[in-house]
């Protein structure tokens, strides 16, 4: 009947997307997030129903830092081209990809238990040079251009290898800290070494350090700030018909699980 009288009040309206899973691009982490697919979640989010806000709920252990960067941007752009407030709001973590997204926020809360920060890059793997020469196996690697076979697990790692690989590294790693500090400014604390060296925290902590503004979840917060008859409507990714059912080609399948386990296992969840 409302909608019939357009000059009653309206129920304020807040957008809430959910962000959950590794970082990572289309074809990996199956159900996970990249740019490509949250595109038209995040533009229906802050153009449908006029909204008064977007809450982004965020549970991701990081993954590409690409990803994370294309989608805290996208975040960005639409904020400020509508001019709505964004909040974030930490379930299990944020950490390092996920707290590049939650960074995209104007302020992020989080539960007691939740796990922040993890301001860092990684590249991890193994080496078996030692394996394959105990087993009398050869190795036989032909390339054009020097560089091609760089981090070559059936090698040994050379310190030219080291030198360009860490001449990767740490460029992402200051983007990370640039937007980090960017985005949280004069709210992060000074004075603390491991602020950006990898480290996370748990949800008091991180508050301490200015990684987040506050303890609290999404509903009670969002109900403070737009009143008791707020509307949330929530916006999340579809999923393809064989992903409904759980039905993905095998080795892929098998593959995004240990990958995005083993992101989760570096925050200790």
């Amino acid at each position: 009947m409302k909608h019939l009288v357009p000059f009653l009040p309206q129920r304020p309206r807040v957008s809430v997307v959910r962000l959950a899973g590794a970082i990572g691009a289309a074809g990996r982490f199956g159900g996970g997030l990249n740019d490509a697919a949250l595109a038209p979640v995040l533009e229906r989010a802050f153009k449908a129903g006029k909204p008064r806000a977007v809450a982004l709920v965020i549970n991701s252990p990081g993954g590409s830092p690409v990803q994370s960067s294309l989608i805290a941007a996208r975040i960005r752009r639409l904020a400020e081209e509508r001019k709505i407030p964004v909040h974030a709001f930490v379930e299990d973590a944020a950490a390092s990809g996920g707290y590049w997204l939650a960074c995209a926020a104007d302020d992020i809360w989080a539960d007691e238990s939740s796990i922040l920060g993890s301001i860092g890059v990684i590249s991890a793997g193994f080496g078996f040079p030692d394996f394959i020469a105990r087993h009398g196996i050869e190795r036989r690697v032909h390339t054009a251009g020097r560089s091609k076979s760089t981090a070559d697990p059936f090698r040994p790692e050379s310190p030219e290898d080291l030198a360009r690989l860490r001449a990767i590294l740490d460029p992402i790693h200051q983007a990370f800290i640039a937007h980090v500090t960017a985005r949280r400014g004069d709210r992060l604390a000074k004075d603390t070494p491991d602020l950006f060296e990898g480290a996370f925290w748990a949800g008091r902590q991180a508050v301490a350090l200015g990684l987040a503004d506050g303890i609290g979840h999404a509903v009670p917060r969002l109900k403070q700030l737009y009143g008791d008859k707020v509307r949330l409507v929530p916006y999340g990714q579809r999923r393809g018909l064989l992903s409904r059912f759980g039905l993905r080609a095998g080795a892929e399948a098998v593959a995004d699980v240990a990958e995005e386990r083993a992101l989760w296992a570096r925050i200790g969840v």
